[in-house]
Formats: C-alpha cells, sequence, structure tokens
C-alpha cells in the first residue's frame, strides 16, 4: 500500500490540522542537533502548503489557513537552521495532461498499458509559476528539493535549474532521481532509502562528456513510512545511530524524514528518538 501516493482528488477539507505548531518542528530540529531543515511544499496529492495563485487546491481553500511555508522559513530564521524546500514534480490533482506511469504499473492511479511518463507544456508552466512563487516570496532558501525530475525531460530540467539558480544563487539544488543521468543538472547526487556502496560515494563523475564534482546526500524516514500513519513507530535506536553513523562513513550527508502527525505536531516518540539519537551520537 502506497500511502504516500495518493491520486490527487481527496477532499481538501482532509487537510485541518488542529493544533498546528510550525515553530516546534524546527525548535525540535534544532534541539536534536540538525543544521538545516527541508518542509515538503506539495507533494503528489498536489496541495500547496502556501496559498499558491496558481491553484485552488492549498492551504488557502482548507479549513487550516497557515501559511506553512512562511511559518517554517520564520522559524528557521529564528532558531538557526537553513530552510529548504521540496517540490513534487508528480502531481495527481494539477496534471495539465501529465502522464504518470510505473515500471511495474503497481498504483492504481496510474495509466495502464503505457510505457512512457511525461509532463506537457502547460504542466510545466504550471510547475515554473508555482517554484517561482516559493522561491521569490518566502526569503533566502538554502536547499531546493525536485523530486521525480525524470519526468520532466532533460530541456526542461535545464530550464528549470537556471531559473532556480538565478532566484535563489545561495541554493543548493537536489534533482532526485538517484541517478545523474536522469535528474541532470543537479547540485547533490540523492540516496533514497539506500545507502551509498561501503566503499563510499563517488563524488566526481563525468557527464554528458565533463567532469563534474557532485555530493551525496542520504533521505530516510525516521520510521518505515515518509507520511504520518497511526502506529508507525521510530526505527529501534541502534537502526537510527547505524544509520547516522553509516552516512558519514560513506562520505555523504544524512536528511532525516520526521514526519507530523495530523494535528500538526511532532509526535512524542519521534521527538524522543531524536534526542536520544543525538546523545547516542554525541551531536
Amino acid at each position: 500500500i502506497h500511502l504516500d501516493i495518493p491520486d490527487g482528488n481527496t477532499p481538501i477539507s482532509t487537510y485541518n490540522p488542529d493544533q498546528l505548531d510550525v515553530d516546534s518542528w524546527i525548535q525540535i530540529g534544532r534541539d536534536a542537533g540538525m543544521k538545516y531543515a527541508v518542509l515538503t511544499a506539495k507533494h503528489v496529492c498536489g496541495h500547496a502548503l502556501w496559498p499558491s495563485r496558481f491553484s485552488d487546491y492549498t492551504v488557502a481553500q482548507s479549513p487550516n489557513t497557515t501559511d506553512v511555508v512562511a511559518a517554517f522559513v520564520k522559524a528557521c530564521e529564528t532558531h538557526g537552521l537553513r530552510a529548504g524546500l521540496y517540490y513534487d514534480s508528480y502531481d495527481n490533482h494539477n496534471r495539465f495532461g501529465q502522464v504518470n506511469v510505473s515500471p511495474a504499473n503497481e498504483y492504481p492511479w496510474q495509466e495502464k498499458g503505457l510505457k512512457t511518463t511525461y509532463t506537457t507544456s502547460l504542466y510545466q508552466d504550471f510547475q515554473t509559476a508555482q517554484v517561482t512563487e516559493l522561491l521569490g516570496r518566502y526569503g533566502p532558501i538554502h536547499e531546493v528539493w525536485i523530486d521525480i525530475p525524470q519526468l520532466l525531460g532533460r530541456g526542461y530540467r535545464a530550464y528549470l535549474y537556471e531559473a532556480i539558480a538565478k532566484m535563489q544563487p545561495d541554493a543548493v539544488i537536489m534533482m532526485n532521481s538517484g541517478k545523474l543521468e536522469t535528474a541532470w543538472p543537479t547540485d547533490l547526487r540523492t540516496y533514497e532509502r539506500g545507502l551509498p556502496p561501503e566503499s563510499g560515494h563517488v563524488g566526481w563523475n563525468e557527464i554528458e562528456g565533463k567532469r563534474y564534482y557532485v555530493p551525496g546526500e542520504y533521505c530516510n524516514p525516521i520510521a518505515k513510512n515518509w507520511f504520518y500513519v497511526e502506529g508507525d513507530n521510530p526505527r529501534p535506536d541502534e537502526e537510527l545511530l547505524r544509520l547516522l553513523t553509516e552516512t558519514r562513513k560513506r562520505g555523504v550527508n544524512l536528511l532525516l524524514d520526521v514526519p507530523p502527525d495530523k494535528h500538526g505536531l511532532i509526535p512524542k516518540d519521534s521527538q524522543a528518538a531524536l534526542m536520544r539519537l543525538r546523545k547516542n551520537a554525541n551531536l
């Protein structure tokens, strides 16, 4: 069951965190020894955590109208963390003719019998408009996380990369593909759930006939799922410590996903696990 891949038709009233406290998320991250945080501003469902002018599926139309992106960036500034923003290129609500196909046709919302995944120029205009909002409205952003960039094609990826770099020249731009060939251009190579090889991350790579140094970032959730699921408890302390120590040993950075619950709070057991991890790792 892919709980993080909805079909884009979830009623907007579903988003209604009744105790939303974005500032506490960042305080917890700071207390756990984190140096930066990345907010999922829009995922596959298409719901935007800021009042986007280009969609009717945002916090502005939801029961809780808090601009989460604004609160997040402010909290990062207040508590000394660098702010990053995640944007998913897969969008099952604002599709504009986008076709989503997985190799195994394993998701119920995906088109069957097709082999090619692609976006349209209308969708690309939409993504450019929303990313421009995110990067032009909220001040300095230090990491921009574009998920599923292979969907976008080489030409639009290059255009989007250049646009992001122009708007946020100090930001690190992450195109999350796992393979540099379908992520390029990107400032980071991502390792999602799977660590780099024991021999370590290889920074220097030949891409399109030139050599580039590309650092690595390893992402994994604190529990099993990327988003909050009742009963999905944090990994055992020794496993979290191993993830952190192996990440360092293999030469990449750890981006640990810690989802808030449906009330808008970081669960107590996640908070406790983070504090034990800081102690165990001597952060």
